[in-house]
């Protein structure tokens, strides 16, 4: 815990470095960024067996990928849990949150891996236990968020745009919770098919809450534009900071041709997180633009799902999103870099959303 390091300041003046939020979130993502690199290494070298049997539909698709190692997401979680104990402020509630989530999350996406592992079972947890963690998880975050006495958490949903048009919705706020929390795990774990698709749009969306994290946690910078002003949020900056650089140091492996895959226990907790930092910093509808990508993907599923049920008819040739387009002859690269250009115009779009009111 450097942060706390400020406290030495009036024996060594320069220590006082250690107060600034800005400060702290680069070194937090340099920390995890080099982390990642060495512990990306080390999990592929010693860990070339942990790979998921291919899903049946896809083994001509990517034959090539049956035999990459997966469970990768390990790599990231180790990465940010040790940036964050070093650089943020371990008594600020919403780090807590963050890192609750991480742990929530990780754990049952762990679970997820081994049973597709040890089962040779690409299916892997039953969706309904699967459904149920993620519901209990947003019950406790919503909960403490709500009831806690100290953070005084502002119940008010906002909508993008306007000023003063707002929605205030008491305790049903930990419905609220439960429902942003499993749908952006969800959807997180739904993009993760293709070589860097998942990471590269995670690593975009951490930059945007980072910044809207340090803007709203700032009472000048938040009247100025007219946005909630969140209490002890920028803290949530140095976090965002460990997930920026640990999602570039997994990219380094994972682009394409991938040397590892994330897995569920990456890819679930990730996305709880960004669904969880939306909240923190009052821009929950904006989730929708932030995290575009993952939006898209998931109603691309949905949309199928619900098409073929009540027509007997497909919509796309195959969901995720990103599958029909492979489907339609786009090479693996270029689906992941068309993607990732729509993640950065949605991250770019989301920005502009602080000042257009």
């Amino acid at each position: 815990m450097l942060y706390f390091l400020y406290k030495l300041s009036y024996i060594f003046h320069p220590f006082n470095i250690f107060r600034y939020i800005s400060f702290r979130a680069v070194m937090a993502s340099l920390t995890s960024l080099f982390l990642s690199l060495i512990f990306g290494h080390i999990f592929i070298k010693k860990y070339k067996h942990l790979f998921h049997p291919a899903h049946p539909n896809l083994t001509e698709i990517h034959k090539e990928k049956e035999k990459i190692p997966t469970m990768g997401g390990v790599v990231i979680l180790a990465s940010i849990f040790i940036s964050v104990f070093l650089w943020a402020n371990l008594n600020n509630i919403y780090i807590l949150l963050l890192i609750i989530v991480l742990a929530w999350l990780g754990i049952f996406g762990y679970w997820d891996d081994s049973v597709k592992l040890s089962k040779k079972n690409p299916k892997g947890l039953r969706p309904l236990v699967k459904i149920l963690g993620q519901i209990g998880l947003g019950f406790v975050v919503g909960f403490i968020l709500y009831y806690h006495p100290a953070i005084n958490f502002n119940t008010r949903l906002y909508i993008p745009f306007f000023k003063k048009i707002f929605f205030h919705l008491g305790p049903y706020y930990i419905l609220f919770t439960i429902f942003i929390l499993t749908a952006t795990s969800n959807a997180v774990n739904i993009t993760d098919g293709l070589d860097g698709l998942a990471i590269g749009s995670i690593f975009m969306a951490a930059i945007v809450y980072g910044i809207i994290a340090y803007v709203v946690g700032n009472v000048i910078y938040a009247r100025y534009l007219n946005i909630p002003f969140v209490q002890s949020a920028g803290e949530v900056s140095v976090f965002c900071g460990s997930l920026i650089g640990a999602s570039m140091g997994f990219l380094w492996y994972n682009c394409f041709p991938a040397e590892m895959f994330m897995g569920d226990v990456g890819s679930l907790p990730l996305g709880g997180i960004l669904g969880l930092l939306a909240i923190i910093v009052k821009q929950e509808i904006s989730l929708i633009i932030v995290c575009g990508v993952f939006v898209i993907e998931a109603v691309s599923v949905v949309l199928q799902v619900a098409s073929f049920k009540t027509r007997g008819k497909r919509i796309f040739l195959m969901t995720p999103l990103h599958h029909h387009f492979e489907l339609k002859g786009w090479s693996e690269t270029k689906v992941v870099i068309r993607f990732w250009i729509l993640a950065i115009i949605f991250a770019l779009f989301a920005i502009v959303t602080l000042k257009i009111r």
